[in-house]
């Protein structure tokens, strides 16, 4: 795994799964980052290798859940985002994964009360002694690199210097989203401070926040000096935001989701959630399309609202099977 000039799919809750990755990476995404899975719940599952979809399975032991869905065709590119505040947790939890994604990713800046309250996400970054354990720890017993995504902190030199703190773990890249804590998405990101840690650092590091269009993405390298770029709201309102031909109209990118996430059967819960973001963005879930989504049960509900049932008679096929 490389994290110089790549285009990159942010992690992000209940959207970053299987379909979207494919969709991302289709488009142009380098790397593409599955949604932050806490190690508590990693640990309760275990592998399964799903052959008529052809999918690698994290399913919890007696259930049906799936708590992580990846395939061979993403392998060096997927990283498995972590939620951890043990470092013994954190690395047990990581090599259930660490065989079937590239890279595994701590996470260290969801400002979430789920998260904080379980001294993960946010919570880390007042704990520099723990993030030094979590990764040194990881670091030494996995063969795949390790990274972590931060934001910043009361002030540059605070960032700048936890920045490079985490530098000394040995980790082979760093992610910075631009707001800090208590900013909101509509507080505009501050490229200027995640310049001062591209300046202070000699790893690459991945500058996140306020991509919307194709041409944010070399705005923010130019304001930056960050060669990598990682993408999250303007992806998932539009994954084909990758692409150096321009995007696609979002009417087309919303149907090969949808397709994708018939062909992969993914949970339909989080189907609907990305559905309805991407609604939202440009039309109401108020209308009828939108109240068809929040009534639709299952996938085929989806692919029959879509004009999508060829997609999903290969997969009742397969359940068949």
């Amino acid at each position: 795994m490389e994290y110089e000039n790549k285009l990159v799919l942010a992690p992000m809750v209940r959207v970053g799964t299987l379909p979207l990755r494919l969709l991302a990476a289709e488009y142009g995404a380098d790397i593409t980052y599955g949604e932050e899975i806490i190690d508590h719940k990693l640990l309760k599952c275990e592998r399964k290798v799903n052959e008529y979809i052809g999918s690698t399975d994290f399913v919890e032991k007696g259930t049906n859940n799936i708590v992580f869905r990846t395939c061979h065709e993403e392998r060096n590119r997927v990283v498995f985002q972590m939620g951890t505040s043990d470092a013994v947790r954190a690395l047990a939890a990581a090599q259930i994964v660490c065989k079937d994604v590239a890279a595994v990713d701590i996470n260290m800046g969801c400002p979430k009360s789920f998260s904080i309250s379980g001294g993960m996400g946010a919570a880390l970054l007042a704990k520099p002694e723990l993030i030094h354990d979590i990764l040194t720890t990881l670091k030494r017993n996995l063969d795949i690199p390790v990274t972590c995504k931060i934001r910043l902190l009361n002030s540059s030199v605070d960032t700048v210097e936890l920045a490079r703190r985490i530098e000394k773990t040995g980790v082979s890249a760093l992610a910075v989203h631009g707001r800090k804590v208590a900013d909101r998405p509509r507080d505009p990101a501050k490229w200027s401070e995640i310049a001062d840690v591209v300046t202070a650092l000699s790893i690459p590091v991945i500058a996140n926040g306020d991509v919307f269009e194709y041409g944010d993405i070399q705005r923010l390298r130019n304001a930056t000096g960050a060669s990598s770029v990682m993408v999250a709201r303007g992806a998932l309102w539009n994954a084909s935001i990758f692409s150096p031909k321009g995007k696609l109209h979002w009417e087309d990118v919303k149907r090969e989701y949808i397709r994708k996430s018939i062909l992969w059967d993914n949970d339909v819960k989080s189907t609907k959630h990305t559905l309805k973001e991407m609604i939202i963005r440009h039309s109401c879930l108020e209308l009828s399309e939108g109240k068809a989504v929040i009534k639709s049960e299952t996938l085929a509900d989806l692919a029959q609202l879509y004009g999508e049932e060829n997609y999903y008679g290969v997969v009742g096929e397969i359940d068949c099977q």
